[in-house]
């Protein structure tokens, strides 16, 4: 038996829209990251990308459990001297929560040119509303919410 090898032009792509409101970031963005890699479908490659288009709304009601909010932070570098800062989730989660979602699922992501070009597929929004109504998107529910 063959082993079968999807053509660029056989990749059907779905747009999914996931409402995170309740749901916890990890479980969140472990489900996302398998959807925008083609995971849940049958035809999946590792190699290839098969994935669909995931819209995640109501970014800023995702979860973070336990005490998370205030002892989980997010590092980075200024690329100037003595440039190291850190941010509490707390202000991220309050000022910028589509980055927050961004940030977990980008991390469950391969780390080479095939997963961002995946992750360039994701589109998070704060609110309900989202401006990919053209594209006709079904929705998805994520197990695990509260």
């Amino acid at each position: 038996m063959k082993t079968f090898m999807p053509k660029q032009a056989d990749i059907e792509r779905k747009w999914w829209v996931v409402d995170a409101t309740n749901i916890p970031l990890g479980r969140l963005a472990s489900q996302v990251a398998a959807i925008l890699r083609g995971k849940n479908k049958p035809t999946y490659t590792p190699h290839a990308d098969m994935g669909d288009y995931v819209i995640v709304i109501n970014a800023d009601k995702v979860v973070l459990t336990g005490n998370k909010l205030n002892q989980k932070v997010y590092k980075y570098h200024t690329l100037y001297p003595g440039g190291d800062k850190e941010v509490q989730y707390k202000k991220i989660m309050r000022e910028n929560s589509p980055f927050a979602v961004e940030r977990a699922v980008k991390g469950m992501m391969p780390k080479n040119t095939l997963g961002r070009k995946m992750f360039k597929k994701l589109h998070v929004y704060a609110g309900a509303e989202h401006p990919h109504q053209a594209q006709n998107p079904q929705v998805i529910s994520i197990k695990g919410g509260r």
